[in-house]
């Protein structure tokens, strides 16, 4: 009998010391996507680019550096300074302008003289900065540069000229 009273405050014990300490939330690496594209009467496009928070917590997203490339074309440079702070498991979307290769414009006439049918391959790869949100992690205050990358393609918008989705 003692001896099943020394187990069960044994094990009393060790859920009330596993209770004390503060629940961590996990962080995982976003991910990334174009969400549309614009091409600008200036020739500039303006990608409308979703960052997805895949952590139990929330982030602080503050830079992207990487570069797009579009079918099998030279990349060119990604990159925008922004302050979004993202809740776990939610999204948002920043405006991020480029300077496309002439090639790359080449690429995306013909795919808008195809109209809704035709569609453009596209890769964005590089680095996100962020750092976890300090009311979801106050003890941890570490900024992080996760990697992200993503295929996918772009098909023009009927009705909306200039658009890519």
């Amino acid at each position: 009998m003692t001896r099943l009273i020394r187990c069960f405050a044994l094990a009393a014990l060790a859920v009330g010391l596993a209770a004390c300490g503060p629940q961590r939330k996990s962080v995982f690496p976003p991910s990334l996507a174009v969400q549309q594209m614009q091409v600008l009467p200036s020739g500039m496009w303006r990608l409308t680019v979703r960052i997805q928070n895949n952590s139990y917590g929330g982030m602080d997203f503050s830079a992207i550096e990487g570069s797009l490339q579009v079918a099998s074309e030279t990349p060119v440079r990604l990159h925008a300074s922004f302050d979004r702070d993202i809740p776990s498991f939610a999204g948002d979307v920043i405006a991020v302008d480029v300077l496309p290769t002439p090639a790359m414009g080449s690429a995306l006439a013909a795919v808008a003289a195809k109209g809704s049918g035709g569609s453009l391959a596209y890769a964005i790869q590089g680095t996100i900065h962020a750092q976890p949100d300090l009311v979801d992690h106050p003890d941890d205050k570490n900024p992080q540069d996760f990697p992200f990358q993503h295929n996918d393609f772009l098909s023009p918008v009927p009705g909306i000229a200039n658009t890519f989705r």
